[in-house]
Formats: structure tokens, C-alpha cells, sequence
């Protein structure tokens, strides 16, 4: 997270009294029911979606499941893209807090590595798989996919690999984080109806790791050598 701070606002000296916080504002009656309704919509279009198919389900559909109106849907999104668009950003912000907590449960040297086995484990599960990695491009578009990726998950990877890198090799970090992301996503896929896939999956954890050390591998000759 950057931080912007204005040494001229410091400067100006503005004095301003403020009434001491009360924490966020309650929401009302009519908020709460919206949101239950927003989320009801979206977790109805996911499961629609992934046992029958983006193509194959319409709104009537969606409303029916999420025991709405058409109006309702339509007070909360324009058409059935924009649904889609909400559901894969809510996936995304799913499977970036599983990977936090992987990687912030693991010992410090291990947290990259904590971190990408839990992302494949995320990338195996049926709605992830099918509705972000296989349909999102197709529906969002590659640019809109790549901006909630990086809000999200990739935004994790492209992080730490930052936080790793030092001097040029930090321009590289973004490509890297791009690459190792759709390497997991490919292994993903290719384990679902693997002959083994246990063992597919312990050589693409090897691959990606093996990845991650080439990535950082400066930083610790130049770290070493300053010893």
C-alpha cells in the first residue's frame, strides 16, 4: 500500500474540530434487505451457473432461485454480464482470503510456498475452475479478468514477490507473478481427470516453487554477500 501525504496541508496548519467517532453508521431495515437481496442474486447465479453453464441459464432463472423478481434483479444489476462480473469478483475475494490465511499460518520462509499450494487447491474447486478460469475471459473480457485478478489474488502474488526482489529484478516480479498464476490455473485444470493426480500435482508445485527460487535467488547472493 502506498501512501500519499501532502507536506503542504501540514504546512497550512487547519485547525478543525472534530466530534469524537461513533464507528460506522448502522445500516437500516431497507440497506440490509438490499444487500441479502444483491447476495442472494450472486450466490444463485453461481450455483446455476456451474451445474448448467453461463450460456444456459437466463435471469428468469437466477430471480426464481434467488426467490426474487425480475425487478429486484434488475434494481441490482443491468444484465446478466454484470451479475457474472459481481460473482467472479466475490469468488476472487474468496479465494484471496483462503490464501492469506494459508500463508499467514505458515513459518515466514514458507509463506510464498503456503500461499501458492493453497491457491492450487482454490483453483481445483468446481465453481473457480469453471466460472473464473474457464468462462470469466470468455464473458468479462482478458483486461477485465486481469483487473480482478490483481485486486484480488494475483494482487497477493504480485506482492510478495515484489517484497522478494530487489534492484532490477523488481521490474520482473509483475511478469513472474503473471506467469506463476497461470501456471497454477493450467495445473488446475489438467488435474481434473488426471491418471494420477496426486502425483501431477506434487510436480507442479515442484515447477512453480522452482519459479519462485530463480525469482529470488539475487536477493539472497546479495543478501549473503554482504555477511
Amino acid at each position: 500500500m502506498y501512501v500519499y501525504y501532502n507536506q503542504n496541508v501540514k504546512n497550512q496548519g487547519i485547525k478543525t474540530n472534530l466530534m469524537p467517532s461513533a464507528g460506522p453508521t448502522p445500516k437500516s431495515r431497507r440497506e440490509e434487505y438490499a444487500d441479502a437481496t444483491r447476495q442472494a442474486l450472486i450466490t444463485a447465479a453461481g450455483e446455476l451457473f456451474t451445474s448448467q453453464g453461463y450460456q444456459q441459464v437466463g435471469i428468469e432463472a437466477i430471480a426464481r432461485s434467488a426467490r426474487v423478481t425480475r425487478g429486484a434483479f434488475y434494481h441490482h444489476f443491468a444484465d446478466k454480464a454484470e451479475l457474472f462480473d459481481a460473482l467472479v469478483e466475490s469468488l476472487q475475494a474468496g479465494a484471496a482470503s483462503k490464501v492469506r490465511s494459508a500463508a499467514e499460518a505458515a513459518p515466514q520462509a514458507k509463506r510464498m510456498s503456503a500461499g501458492i499450494r493453497e491457491f492450487l487447491e482454490v483453483c481445483t474447486e468446481p465453481a473457480y475452475r469453471q466460472l473464473v478460469i474457464e468462462t470469466a475471459p470468455a464473458v468479462l473480457g482478458p483486461a477485465r479478468c486481469r483487473e480482478i485478478e490483481e485486486a484480488h489474488v494475483y494482487g497477493l502474488l504480485i506482492g510478495a514477490l515484489t517484497n522478494q526482489t530487489t534492484g532490477h529484478e523488481k521490474a520482473k516480479a509483475y511478469l513472474a507473478a503473471r506467469l506463476i498464476g497461470s501456471m497454477v490455473c493450467e495445473a488446475a485444470q489438467l488435474l481434473d481427470g488426471a491418471d494420477d493426480p496426486v502425483a501431477l500435482k506434487a510436480e507442479a508445485l515442484k515447477l512453480v516453487e522452482s519459479m519462485v527460487g530463480a525469482l529470488t535467488t539475487d536477493k539472497s547472493r546479495e543478501t549473503a554477500a554482504r555477511k
